[in-house]
């Protein structure tokens, strides 16, 4: 086999080693998987449960005609959350990611959100240790930098990843795109000046979306994506830490009363996105979205487990 043909094997092994196990709310399930061994060298397949919503990087990317709700974004951020935390802190072990991207967050048809493609996990440091060094894989635009530079991996490498993620749900962009101006491919750095003029803020929301959102829980998302991206990985919360975050911005944002289109902005009240002046020269307000039509978070339980002697058994013929 091809170096590169037995690096795909050992992912193949490691996903069918780690789904064929687990189970969690937000962790896509395996059906089943074969291997086939021909003329062409072994052909491996995965079967997943169905996700009739396909993946998160389909919805931004604008694949599907409907764009997400700000709502449904806190949702996705929320269950993808969930995934993470089960991974690094609730099983008998820490299970980091290494590939934490919107194409790997499945959505069901209720859009509940799953993690996929775990070909790339690895078991965390034993204890004792604070890191464990590999070969840097992954994506570039999600890696962490200390990862990319050291190989050095932790729990807090998908800590960064996430951030990338939430900066990616908030403005509808990729986090490297080569299609935009130079000064707009990465996203990370296109954010920084809008970020902290308050006036501009309304400037990296996503366009699709417009206006339907709650400037003050997107300043909060904005916020929790800071603390993910702090450049000192000891510096990053844990990602129990980010479910709790984020479920709280979820409540605050759900009981926040929406402005209709021809109230008048009240003191204390959210302010609404001003959008730019039409061609008579009138500007207008859009309304902001009321978020009681959230759709309600289920309670999500995980079992400890250890599957670290378990071995698949491989049909070949």
């Amino acid at each position: 086999m091809q170096p590169v043909c037995i690096q795909g094997h050992k992912e193949w092994i490691t996903e069918v080693n780690f789904l064929g196990v687990v189970k969690h709310p937000n962790l896509v399930k395996l059906v089943g998987y074969c291997a086939e061994d021909d003329e062409r060298g072994i052909q491996r397949l995965l079967v997943y449960e169905l996700m009739r919503n396909k993946s998160l990087e389909d919805h931004l990317l604008a694949r599907v005609p409907s764009p997400l709700s700000w709502t449904m974004r806190l949702k996705i951020a929320h269950d993808a959350a969930c995934g993470l935390a089960y991974l690094h802190e609730e099983m008998d072990f820490q299970l980091i990611f290494r590939d934490f991207k919107t194409s790997n967050i499945l959505l069901e048809e209720d859009f509940n959100a799953k993690l996929s493609d775990f070909g790339l996990a690895r078991q965390g440091p034993t204890e004792g240790l604070g890191h464990v060094s590999t070969s840097v894989v992954g994506t570039v635009g999600y890696a962490a930098p200390e990862y990319v530079q050291t190989g050095r991996l932790t729990a807090k490498s998908d800590v960064w990843s996430f951030g990338v993620v939430l900066y990616e749900l908030i403005t509808g962009r990729r986090s490297l795109d080569r299609n935009l101006p130079k000064s707009e491919q990465k996203l990370l750095e296109w954010v920084k000046p809008f970020v902290s003029g308050s006036k501009k803020f309304h400037l990296i929301l996503d366009p699709r979306i417009e206006g339907q959102y709650c400037i003050k829980s997107a300043q909060k998302l904005v916020s929790l994506a800071n603390k993910c991206l702090m450049k000192q990985p000891k510096s990053r919360p844990k990602m129990s830490e980010v479910v709790e975050i984020l479920g709280q911005i979820i409540k605050d944002t759900s009981s926040s009363e929406p402005v209709k289109e021809d109230d008048n902005v009240k003191e204390n009240e959210d302010p609404v996105v001003e959008t730019e002046p039409t061609r008579q020269g009138n500007s207008y307000r859009r309304r902001v979205f009321d978020f009681r039509e959230m759709v309600s978070l289920r309670n999500r339980t995980g079992g400890k487990l250890d599957w670290r002697n378990w071995t698949p058994v491989v049909r070949t013929w």
